[in-house]
């Protein structure tokens, strides 16, 4: 079966990220595809490489870095979501001349085409947060 995987929810302030991230391990583990996993709305914050966060928690960023890198995972940050939140890959950082990039190397940034897609590939649609 063919998954596709929408975050809404930030790291650290919903559980919606890491329930998102064992749910699409446990997929994985279990034989199925992940056609894509699209970060939306606060969701994109999971994509920071420039958060650190306690020594006693996940760290969200690198969790599903890792996964996406073990699994050649597709993982989407949506650019107005992102824009709206600081949240620059290099080439949008150039753009709007700032002088930093905040999203790690392994997460892309596109447009909402990406999800509409992403709905239009996969067998079934797994939310997470609101």
């Amino acid at each position: 079966m063919k998954f596709a995987i929408v975050v809404y929810g930030a790291p650290y302030s919903h559980q919606a990220s890491r329930s998102g991230y064992l749910f699409t391990r446990a997929v994985l583990d279990m034989g199925h595809e992940v056609h894509r996993v699209f970060f939306y709305h606060d969701g994109v914050y999971n994509a920071s490489k420039l958060a650190v966060p306690p020594q006693d928690e996940a760290d969200m960023q690198a969790d599903w870095s890792a996964l996406g890198a073990t699994h050649n995972l597709d993982l989407v940050v949506c650019i107005a979501s992102a824009l709206r939140r600081g949240m620059l890959d290099s080439t949008e950082a150039a753009r709007y001349d700032k002088s930093a990039d905040s999203i790690a190397d392994e997460f892309s940034i596109s447009g909402l085409g990406q999800l509409i897609d992403t709905t239009l590939e996969a067998d079934k649609v797994v939310t997470f947060g609101v």
